[in-house]
C-alpha cells in the first residue's frame, strides 16, 4: 500500500505497477486498487498480488522492469508499507470450476 504526495498521481501509479503484472510466469491474481474519495481510506493505492510460489515472488522482486518501476514509485510516494506472506488458500490453479462449486452463492435457509 501507499500513500503518494499528490493523491492525483494515482492513475499514473496505478498504470507503472500494472506494467508489472506479466513480467514472470507464475503470477496467479493481481490487482490495483486506487483510494475511492467516498470511502474511508489512509493509503491512496493498494496491490494485492498472488504467486504460485516463493521462486515466482523471487523472480518478480529481482526482475529488471520491476525494479525500473519501483525506482519510479518511490519519487511518487510518501510511505509504502508491505506485508508478503505465505498463503494458506488454494491458488488459482488448483480449482476446477466444473468440479468444485463452493464459490457458488446459496439460497437463503427459511427463517
Amino acid at each position: 500500500m501507499w500513500r503518494l504526495h499528490d493523491p492525483a498521481d494515482a492513475p499514473k501509479f496505478k498504470d507503472l505497477l500494472d506494467s508489472c503484472k506479466s513480467v514472470v510466469p507464475g503470477i496467479l491474481e493481481w490487482e490495483v486498487g486506487i483510494r475511492s474519495s467516498d470511502l474511508e481510506a489512509s493509503m491512496d493505492v493498494v496491490l494485492v498480488s498472488g504467486f504460485v510460489d516463493q521462486v515466482a515472488l523471487d523472480a518478480y522482486q529481482n526482475h529488471p522492469h520491476h525494479k525500473a518501476v519501483g525506482a519510479q514509485l518511490a519519487r511518487l510516494r510518501a510511505e509504502r508499507a508491505v506485508l508478503d506472506y505465505p498463503s494458506q488458500a488454494p491458488g488459482l490453479a488448483d480449482v476446477d470450476l466444473a468440479q468444485d462449486l463452493s464459490f457458488a452463492p446459496t439460497a437463503p435457509g427459511a427463517l
